[in-house]
């Protein structure tokens, strides 16, 4: 069942209600003029701190030659980082109400990630996850607090529906305990089976009543969390490029690294704007899939420029890896990024073959710019923006295409 605009505008437990404290009903999904809030924008800003830390320990661990466990360490920590974020974004379209109380406990999930943050180190160093796990039972405390007052204020199917949410954020805080109590052979194990258990409690809930997210506040929600990854990817690798110069006079070396980066950044952005993916989220079964796999998209966004980072110090030798490793930091996390976002986003509104082919060639041919050593990465930079123009160019000429066929019939003189 969903709201009506009509009915949510009228709602006690919508924006614009009088009172600090207001129910917490279900917006419309067909509310017009639905847009991010100046809280939801804090909230992502909050989290990128998470992700940088992340980041620089990424960077850490790969540039020591330790990028097995590094990547290992960097999954589960994001994960962690992207469900918490998640969660709150999908609550939030449905229920936001921007009461006190609701505010608040948005409030005390900043905080959940910022005590999470503060761990980030520890548990890369000495795979302690103390501080990692109690930054993410706060968040998902707030979060079950959240749902049971949902719960509160509803009835009949979409109260049952919030309480199989507020239940299994709750019990899945328990098997996390595992990442504090067991070896750290087992760790990974426990990481993949909660992982798996977890989004599973979204489909569980929802399996009988679909909540009311609105598409647009979605698509647009994922989109300027997608611009402040990529942003604090150009940031990371500004500072490095920054510390690199100030230490050596080695321009020449990170001059091609810094102009690859930037297009590598730069298309990606692009492509990842260039549908209106509003239109594909009509279902809960389409829209779990494609908010699912942005785990890939936002990690390797991220990654991306933490691989920046390690090509930089690999060029003044402050890395302890070989040109191919460091080249590969870059352009493996790019092929990833081409790879989902076309899988997840583009092949929807793609027509014909040479269209739908555009991303994955690219992503091949980013690959293949690996073995080409201190000129990878502006390989991969040029690559990525032929793949931009050449979608473009392809783009419209169909629309051309199309115009003439339309004009065509009109255009013909009768009689």
């Amino acid at each position: 069942m969903t709201s009506s605009s009509a009915h949510a505008s009228a709602s006690p437990g919508t924006p614009g209600s009088n009172g600090p404290l207001r129910r917490l009903t279900a917006r419309g999904r067909d509310e017009a003029h639905r847009a991010s809030t100046p809280l939801e924008l804090f909230f992502d800003l909050c989290f990128v701190v998470a992700i940088a830390q992340a980041g620089v320990q990424l960077v850490r661990s790969v540039a020591e030659a330790h990028a097995g466990e590094g990547i290992l360490d960097y999954a589960m920590v994001f994960f962690a980082i992207w469900w918490a974020w998640m969660n709150f974004t999908w609550f939030a379209s449905a229920y936001d109400n921007d009461d006190a109380l609701y505010r608040v406990v948005t409030l005390v999930q900043m905080a959940g990630v910022l005590v999470l943050a503060a761990g980030v180190s520890k548990a890369f160093d000495d795979h302690e996850f103390l501080a990692v796990w109690l930054g993410y039972l706060i968040m998902r405390l707030a979060m079950t607090a959240q749902w049971l007052r949902a719960a509160r204020s509803s009835q009949g199917p979409a109260r049952t529906t919030a309480l199989r949410y507020a239940a299994g954020v709750f019990l899945c805080q328990i098997g996390w305990l595992g990442l504090l109590i067991l070896p750290e052979g087992g760790r990974p194990w426990l990481f993949l089976v909660m992982a798996i258990v977890e989004m599973c409690v979204p489909a569980y809930a929802e399996k009988d009543h679909a909540t009311s997210w609105h598409p647009r506040h979605i698509a647009e929600r994922y989109g300027l969390f997608t611009i402040i990854v990529l942003g604090e990817t150009i940031a990371a690798a500004t500072v490095a490029v920054k510390t690199a110069l100030d230490e050596n006079d080695v321009l020449g070396e990170l001059l091609p690294i810094a102009a690859g980066g930037l297009l590598i950044i730069f298309s990606a952005w692009w492509i990842y704007f260039v549908v209106p993916i509003h239109g594909h989220l009509r279902s809960n079964r389409q829209s779990f899939l494609w908010g699912y796999g942005h785990y890939l998209i936002f990690a390797s966004a991220a990654a991306i420029g933490a691989g920046l980072e390690v090509a930089v110090e690999q060029a003044v030798g402050k890395a302890h890896i070989s040109t191919l490793s460091a080249s590969a930091a870059v352009t493996l996390p790019t092929a990833l990024y081409l790879l989902t976002v076309w899988a997840l986003h583009s092949r929807h509104f793609k027509y014909g073959i040479a269209q739908q082919l555009v991303l994955p060639t690219t992503a091949l041919l980013v690959i293949a710019c690996t073995f080409l050593g201190n000129w990878a990465v502006l390989a991969a930079g040029i690559v990525s923006a032929l793949a931009v123009a050449t979608g473009t160019t392809l783009t419209a000429r169909m629309t051309a295409r199309e115009r003439r066929t339309a004009a065509g019939p009109a255009a013909t003189p009768t009689g």
